[in-house]
């Protein structure tokens, strides 16, 4: 973990409220790894006064590395954040966290996200094929709200796996929930490892479709944080097990076995 000064290279809208950020990385930054965050605010202080916490979306090299974030205003915050111009720059804190966690058993992983839960899974997805895994041991589920909250199909493509998409208003994909044609797909075809990200709501059915088919689930959670390095506590989460009190979003996750927390208990960031 570092705290730096990195310089934005790029901003562009990417859909409706969302902006991909492309920052310039440093050698910590450039070693990131799927599912880890940063903690960022605008240089000087200049507004917001907490940091925000960001899940690092992709991680490139060569001549110039760079790391990107994907992120969607919600308030006056990430609004500003959004706002910024090529060649600001922003204080940056990371990476931190733990990530995901994918093992040489993991042949065949499926990967559901939704709405702009996908940031931290298109990282982890491109560090999987350049790892040499066949584009066809993954799967992919993109759902949102609407076809403006579809994100990053096109970059999956580009991977060459295909992503199954859903809209709650049929605006585009399926209309239903991304959990059911995930849980089509499992009837068939059973993964050795599902990776998450999205609203709880989500969280809670795609870790109860892993338990009732023993299959291994890994979530990456949002939660409030106010510091991202353990010393404010905000970003508390009931463990699984009733006796082990609680943990810490930012310290031991956000990517959670799902059996790590109490996922009842936990409510959306937003």
């Amino acid at each position: 973990m570092e705290m730096q000064t990195v310089k934005l290279v790029d901003n562009r809208n990417v859909g409706t409220g969302c902006h991909r950020l492309v920052l310039a990385a440093t050698p910590a930054l450039a070693e990131a790894m799927p599912g880890q965050f940063v903690m960022v605010r605008r240089e000087n202080g200049a507004g917001p006064l907490l940091r925000r916490p960001f899940s690092i979306h992709r991680v490139t090299g060569g001549h110039r590395p760079a790391f990107e974030l994907l992120i969607k205003v919600i308030g006056k915050g990430t609004a500003a954040i959004a706002g910024l111009k090529k060649n600001d720059r922003l204080d940056v804190v990371g990476p931190l966290g733990r990530g995901f966690a994918v093992k040489p058993t993991h042949r065949r992983i499926a990967i559901a996200a939704g709405g702009i839960g996908v940031a931290p899974l298109v990282f982890l997805a491109e560090v999987l094929v350049a790892g040499g895994r066949a584009a066809e041991s993954i799967r992919v589920f993109l759902g949102g709200r609407t076809c403006h909250d579809l994100l990053c199909a096109g970059d999956f493509k580009a991977l060459g796996i295909a992503a199954h998409l859903t809209t709650d208003d049929g605006s585009a994909g399926d209309q239903c929930l991304v959990t059911q044609p995930l849980e089509r797909q499992l009837a068939s075809w059973q993964p050795d490892l599902i990776c998450a990200c999205g609203p709880m709501p989500m969280l809670r059915c795609v870790a109860g479709l892993a338990q009732s088919r023993a299959i291994a689930c890994q979530l990456s959670i949002e939660t409030m944080m106010a510091c991202g390095i353990g010393a404010c506590l905000g970003c508390a989460v009931a463990a699984g097990d009733a006796g082990s009190g609680y943990l810490h979003a930012c310290l031991d996750g956000p990517v959670f076995e799902a059996g790590q927390i109490d996922l009842e208990k936990q409510c959306n960031f937003h």
